[in-house]
């Protein structure tokens, strides 16, 4: 028997709580190996100076938590915990890139005819100075003030004034929403998101231990209000995570009104609200940003990966004074910092309106592939923006979405089926998401588009089941 006395000193709640979180901290850190069997109740209630019934409480709270399992007339053993898996729940986003053979509609991202140019040029210019080696160097925690500064002005480009001191830089908004759920949450605490909701919240849910992810029910803007305090009143979550503008998969759009209610809902039950909005600048008439309503509670992500170029990998958060200590930490603890050049060909792009001519044609190209994907799936039920990157195709019965993307892909087309998004157990509908720019131009755009019209006006194919 392991001779294992928990410190729970520090850690607040209840005692039986305090136990079961020190038997995991000690878990992971490897002080308790698997197979490892634990003190008796009455040992252990006897060190730590508490009752039996909160050793039993403790243990079985670690049982439901997959800590431990018990055995009848042994005792208590530590279990072996499954590794973490090695694939990456999300997609490789180069993976048909090679293959001509393919017409890959299944990634979100840029159009990039302009930005080879706009780079070269960049290049050019920052090699013509003389305090380049310092871009090589190490930066502060929160990155170089006026990488910061940068991120404050695009941040103001959607409406929301914030001060450098409150922006942090990222690699990019996946990795702003890693490091702000990391520094916000613990393990065992909630996250409230889209019932249907871009899957690198699921992935960085996954790979923080135990951080819980609950669906919320949406419609055409989005979350339901109804539905996220019916949540709340229940469940009491650490956090509110959603896309108002644009939301992936669906390309709703939350009116005024609605991020109102949101973010009473966040105040009334002392939550944080993050507020992903990395594609809010296609939206030119779009409402404030989420994140304006309640700052005080808000957590503002966007990056220059949609709008500019996915390789910068430059993001920024906006977060209350008092958090950005935090989350530069978590930002440190993760890359330790962003690429300070990145940073600085971001900065001098915004600063020679560079950016803002790069994102203009992309809201134009987008429009544009928009309209076509229209004329090409007249006549099928669709939801979409006419600036957004991709739509969100509802399938005609008997199709049933897993089917469809299959079948389609034996045709050389590749899109995202809807239950790719789904959070939890919740019922994905018999819909695909379309990426219009994903494909190289527009020819390839059409062809992938008339492929998809075919099918949809065809039967699937049977499939034989051998048992």
């Amino acid at each position: 028997m392991t001779i294992w006395t928990p410190r729970i000193e520090e850690i607040a709640g209840p005692r039986y709580l305090a136990i079961a979180e020190a038997l995991a901290r000690d878990v992971q850190a490897g002080r308790l190996a698997p197979g490892a069997q634990l003190p008796t109740h009455r040992d252990l209630a006897e060190r730590l100076g508490v009752t039996v019934g909160t050793v039993s409480r403790a243990y079985a709270e670690a049982e439901r938590r997959g800590l431990t399992q018990g055995e009848i007339g042994r005792g208590t053993f530590v279990r072996q915990l499954k590794p973490l898996p090695v694939a990456s729940p999300l997609p490789d986003p180069a993976r048909f890139q090679e293959d001509p053979a393919v017409i890959d509609m299944s990634i979100v991202r840029p159009v990039g005819e302009p930005h080879g140019e706009a780079l070269a040029k960049a290049l050019r210019q920052l090699a013509e100075r003389q305090d380049l080696g310092l871009l090589m160097n190490y930066a502060p925690d929160g990155g170089k003030p006026g990488h910061r500064s940068a991120g404050a002005d695009w941040i103001a480009r959607r409406g929301l004034q914030v001060d450098p001191s409150q922006v942090i830089i990222t690699s990019g908004a996946q990795h702003g929403l890693a490091t702000v759920i990391a520094a916000l949450t613990e393990p065992n605490d909630l996250l409230l998101t889209e019932s249907l909701c871009y899957q690198g919240i699921n992935a960085i849910a996954s790979q923080l231990h135990r951080r819980r992810l609950r669906g919320v029910e949406m419609d055409r803007e989005g979350l339901i209000p109804e539905a996220l305090e019916a949540a709340c009143e229940e469940e009491r979550p650490q956090a509110i995570v959603a896309v108002a503008t644009l939301q992936n998969p669906t390309t709703a759009v939350m009116g005024e009104a609605r991020r109102r209610r949101i973010a009473e809902i966040a105040r009334q039950y002392d939550c944080w609200l993050i507020d992903d909005d990395v594609y809010g600048f296609l939206v030119e008439d779009s409402p404030l940003p989420l994140a304006s309503f309640a700052p005080e509670r808000s957590l503002y992500i966007t990056s220059l990966s949609k709008s500019l170029m996915p390789g910068l990998r430059v993001g920024y958060v906006a977060a209350p004074g008092p958090l950005v200590p935090a989350i530069a930490a978590s930002v440190r603890t993760s890359v330790w910092m962003p690429p300070p050049l990145m940073a600085e060909i971001a900065a001098l792009w915004m600063a020679d309106g560079t950016a803002d001519e790069l994102t203009r044609w992309q809201r134009q190209e987008a429009r544009e592939r928009q309209a076509l994907a229209a004329r090409v799936l007249a006549g099928w039920e669709i939801e979409t923006h006419p600036a957004g990157f991709h739509l969100w195709l509802h399938l005609p019965d008997p199709w049933r979405a897993s089917v469809f993307a299959q079948q389609l892909r034996g045709r050389g087309v590749v899109v995202m089926p809807a239950d790719f998004f789904a959070v939890g157990r919740v019922r994905a509908p018999h819909a695909v998401r379309l990426s219009l720019t994903a494909p190289g131009n527009r020819e390839l755009l059409q062809q992938g588009l008339e492929c998809i019209a075919e099918l949809l006006a065809a039967s699937p194919k049977p499939r034989v089941t051998v048992i």
